[in-house]
C-alpha cells in the first residue's frame, strides 16, 4: 500500500468501525484507497464518481415491467454439490463441508479449492437449453454468477488468471448465458462477489489443529514458486486466494462484511484489481443489470472503486443504448438516498410496504450453490410459494430474482424442472396480473399484511408467516386492478379494500373477470367490501387472480 494512503484508511477504517451494525454506511463516508483508472478509464459521461452525480439515476421502464429474473448461480463450488460457501467451510475443521472435502478429496494441506477447481469440468452445460426453460416459467431477464467470493472468475478475464476459459471446464460461463439470454429476447445481467474473498478465504490460511494433519498449513498462502511440478505451475495461488496478509481472526465474514469490527482493510492493489476487472467485465459483456454482493457498494468505502464503476456503467450503458440509460445497478443495506443511485437490493427477504422507488428481492429455492442433502431430503421451496412470494413482491413495486442451483456437470435435477414446469403452467393464464403492473393504492389485505409490519430487508423471509387464501395482493394496469389471492379459497372471497366506503377503486365496477378462465363471475359490492361468489372448477393451489375492471361510461 502506498504510505501515503496508509493514514486515511485508518482515519476511514476507525469511522466505519463506529458505525458497525447501525445500518447502512452513509454517502458521507470518506473512501480511503483511490483506485488509478489508467488502465481502465471511467467512460466519460453525464455521471460522475460521487454521490451526487449518482442522484441523477432513474430505474428504467424495462426493469419495472419485467417483475421476474432467474439467476445462475453456478460455479466451481457447485462441483462438491455440498451448497453455499465449500469455499471456505472446507476450511473450518470439523465442519460438515471440512468432513466432507477431507473423505472425497483428500486434506486441504493437500487438495485445496484451487484443485477442486482444477475437477469442475461442466461437462454438461447447456446455458440455451435451461435459458429456454426458464423463459417459459416467465423468466423476463437472466442472471449469471461472474464469479463468486471464491475469486474464481467465471468468464475470458483481463486481469484474473483463475478462470473458466483457462482452468476447469475451460468455457465462458459468463459468455454462454449472455449469448443464450439475448438469442431469446430477455435481458441480461451480471453478479459480482470478489470484493470479500480478502475476507471469505482467510481460513485458508489456517492448519487443522488435531489429527494426523495438525499442523500442516492449508493451501491458502501458497505462492508461484510453490506450483513448480503441479499441475497449476505458472499460476499465483494468491492471484486466487488472495492471503497474501494478516488474517482478520474475526472467526466469521459475515461479522466484517461492511469492513468493519477489526477486518484488516484490503491494500491498494486489491482494490485496484477489482476495479479493473469488474470494468473488464461490463465492457466485455455489457450487462444490463450488474448486482453487487456488497453493502451499498463493493469496498465501500475502503476505496471509490464502487463509484467509479457505478458512473463507468451508466455512463457506458448510454454509450450502448444511443444516449438512453437502460442500466440497473443493484447493491444492499441502502439508505434512502442511496436508493436515488442504485436499485435496492434485500437478500432473502421483503419489504413491508410499497416502496416508493422500485426495488428487488434475491432468494433462491434453496441453497445458492447446489447441495445434494438438500435435495435428498426434499428440501427445495415449492412452486405455490414462490408464486405466491412473486405476487407480493410485485405488489409493492419489486422484481424477484429467483437462483435455481445448477449441479457441478452443468444440469439442473428433476425437482427443480417440475418446479419451473409449475411456475410456468401458472404464469401462462396469470402473466398479466404480474408483468408490466405498477402497485395500486395500497398493497393489501389480510394476516400477512399486518403480520409483516415490523419485518422489512435481509433475511426476513424465514420470519414470514406462510400466505393463505384470506391474504391477497393488488397490482394495477391503468384503471384495471388484479386481485390475487394467495391460495386456494374455499370460501366466497370477500376483499375490504374494493368496498365503496375505502374510497380506494373509484367509480363503479364493471366486471370481475378471474383469469384463465371464461366463467361469468357473480359478485356484489357495498360499503364495506367486494365479495366475489366463489367459482365453480378447478382453482389454482397457488393463487387465484381476479381482474376488476372500471364501468365504462355510457
Amino acid at each position: 500500500m502506498n504510505k501515503s494512503i496508509v493514514p486515511m484508511v485508518i482515519i476511514t477504517i476507525l469511522t466505519f468501525s463506529l458505525l458497525a451494525y447501525a445500518g447502512s454506511i452513509p454517502e458521507s463516508a470518506a473512501p480511503g484507497i483511490i483506485v488509478p483508472t489508467d488502465k481502465e478509464p471511467v467512460t466519460p459521461g453525464i455521471f460522475q464518481p460521487t454521490w451526487a452525480s449518482l442522484h441523477q439515476y432513474q430505474t428504467p421502464d424495462w426493469f419495472r415491467d419485467a417483475k421476474f429474473g432467474i439467476w445462475f448461480c453456478y460455479g466451481p463450488q457447485c462441483q462438491a454439490e455440498m451448497g453455499d460457501w465449500y469455499a471456505r467451510s472446507m476450511y473450518v475443521e470439523g465442519s460438515p463441508d471440512y468432513i466432507d472435502h477431507l473423505e472425497r478429496y483428500g486434506p486441504d494441506s493437500q487438495v485445496g479449492f484451487k484443485d477442486l477447481i482444477h475437477l469442475w469440468k461442466a461437462e454438461k452445460w447447456d446455458a440455451d437449453k435451461l435459458v429456454t426453460l426458464y423463459q417459459k416459467a416467465g423468466a423476463q431477464y437472466i442472471f449469471v454468477m461472474a464469479q463468486h467470493h471464491d475469486n474464481f472468475d467465471l468468464y475470458d478475464s483481463k486481469y484474473q488468471p483463475w478462470n473458466s476459459v483457462k482452468i476447469g471446464p475451460m468455457k465462458d460461463i459468463v459468455g454462454d448465458v449472455a449469448n443464450a439470454a439475448r438469442a431469446h429476447g430477455l435481458r441480461f445481467g451480471v453478479t459480482v462477489h470478489a470484493s470479500h474473498a480478502w475476507t471469505f478465504y482467510e481460513a485458508a490460511q489456517e492448519a487443522d489443529k488435531d489429527g494426523p494433519f495438525a499442523g500442516l498449513p492449508y493451501d491458502g498462502k501458497l505462492t508461484l514458486a510453490d506450483g513448480k511440478g503441479k499441475w497449476w505451475e505458472g499460476l499465483d495461488p494468491q492471484d486466487l486466494y488472495a492471503q497474501n496478509h494478516k488474517s482478520s481472526g474475526a472467526g466469521t465474514v459475515h461479522k466484517t462484511w461492511d469492513w468493519n469490527n477489526g477486518v484488516v482493510p484490503p491494500d491498494a492493489a486489491y482494490c485496484e484489481k477489482f476495479y479493473n476487472r469488474t470494468i473488464d467485465l461490463l465492457h466485455k459483456y455489457k450487462p444490463d443489470v450488474v448486482y453487487f454482493d456488497d453493502d451499498v457498494l463493493p469496498l465501500w468505502p475502503v476505496s471509490d472503486a464502487g463509484l467509479k464503476i457505478a458512473a463507468d456503467f451508466y455512463n457506458a450503458n448510454m454509450h450502448w443504448h444511443d444516449g438512453k440509460l437502460e442500466a440497473v445497478m443493484l447493491g444492499k443495506t441502502l439508505d434512502e438516498d442511496e436508493r436515488k443511485c442504485l436499485v435496492w437490493d434485500i437478500e432473502r427477504g421483503t419489504s413491508n410496504r410499497i416502496e416508493p422507488l422500485p426495488w428487488e428481492t434475491d432468494t433462491c429455492i434453496g441453497d445458492w450453490h447446489y447441495s445434494r442433502p438438500l435435495y435428498n431430503k426434499d428440501g427445495y421451496k415449492h412452486a405455490d410459494g414462490i408464486i405466491r412470494t412473486l405476487a407480493d413482491i410485485v405488489s409493492k413495486n419489486g422484481d424477484l430474482m429467483l437462483n435455481i442451483p445448477v449441479r457441478g456437470e452443468g444440469t439442473i435435477d428433476e425437482k427443480e424442472v417440475a418446479i419451473l414446469q409449475e411456475i410456468a403452467a401458472w404464469m401462462e393464464p396469470n402473466k398479466e396480473s404480474i408483468f408490466g403492473t405498477r402497485p395500486w393504492k395500497v398493497f393489501g389485505e389480510g394476516p400477512t399484511a399486518t403480520s409483516q409490519s415490523d419485518s422489512a430487508g435481509n433475511f426476513n423471509e424465514s420470519r414470514a408467516k406462510p400466505f393463505t387464501a384470506r391474504d391477497i395482493r393488488f397490482t394495477a394496469k391503468g384503471d384495471v386492478v388484479y386481485a390475487i389471492v394467495l391460495g386456494k379459497p374455499n370460501t366466497d372471497i370477500t376483499i375490504r379494500s374494493l368496498g365503496t366506503a375505502a374510497n380506494l377503486f373509484k367509480g363503479p365496477i364493471g366486471k370481475v373477470d378471474l383469469l384463465g378462465s371464461d366463467l361469468n363471475v357473480q359478485w356484489t359490492r357495498d360499503a364495506d367490501s367486494l365479495t366475489i361468489k366463489l367459482p365453480t372448477g378447478e382453482l389454482s393451489n397457488a393463487a387465484v387472480v381476479f381482474r376488476i375492471s372500471p364501468a365504462v361510461p355510457k
